[in-house]
């Protein structure tokens, strides 16, 4: 979902969405560092990586894919899963931690859809629509089990140790494996499954007004 035919569109919505959507993948990757300080590793804390000045987290082939394509990345947090108090339990809290914090942003979104007052303003409409829309496609993407991507470090979490590294052995090829996928459309259903899982879950625990 490029956000281009919205600059075209409605521009000034475009340009409000400009940092709320940088901070989308900025508070991605500061949730893994925080909860990696949280189990015991401080490798984000001493790196300063543990701010929300987008200057420590400026990725440009990120944020340019963010906005073309729909998801995009910030510069990845360092973590050294081998100073985690607990192996197993960190590396998958931590993995995860960045896509919790896109669903909540996502379900924050469609919360304030549900007030008049709100759905009054088409600008704010779209801004909110894209914000969710935009921080489910990141969530989603993330919880994909391929390397480098969150979802591997999560199903590592659940794996005997020798079946954990050969999986880490993919990584080096994991970007490339990625882009076949997605522009083949072979991802295309495993994304849409798990988009609509996680509104499911938003559905679920976001109250109704």
């Amino acid at each position: 979902m490029g956000l281009i035919s919205l600059l075209f569109k409605e521009p000034i919505a475009f340009f409000i969405l400009v940092i709320p959507l940088i901070y989308s993948v900025i508070i991605h990757e500061v949730a893994h560092g925080w909860v990696a300080y949280f189990f015991g590793d401080d490798t984000a804390k001493h790196s300063g990586r543990l701010s929300l000045n987008p200057v420590r987290h400026f990725d440009p082939m990120g944020m340019l894919m963010l906005f073309i394509v729909g998801f995009g990345w910030a510069k990845p947090v360092p973590v050294n899963y081998y100073n985690l108090k607990n192996f197993r339990i960190g590396l998958i809290f931590v993995s995860l931690a960045g896509c919790l914090a896109n669903i909540i942003i996502a379900a924050v979104a469609i919360f304030l859809l549900q007030f008049q007052y709100v759905t009054s303003n088409t600008i704010i409409v779209s801004i909110l629509v894209v914000l969710a829309k935009v921080n489910i496609i990141l969530g989603a993407f993330n919880l994909i089990p391929i390397p480098p991507l969150d979802g591997s470090k999560i199903l590592m979490g659940f794996l005997p140790k020798e079946a954990q590294w050969r999986l880490a052995r993919l990584e080096p090829y994991g970007f490339f494996i990625l882009i076949i996928l997605l522009f083949t459309g072979l991802l295309d259903p495993v994304i849409i499954f798990v988009q609509n899982m996680i509104l499911l879950l938003i559905s679920a625990v976001v109250p109704k007004i």
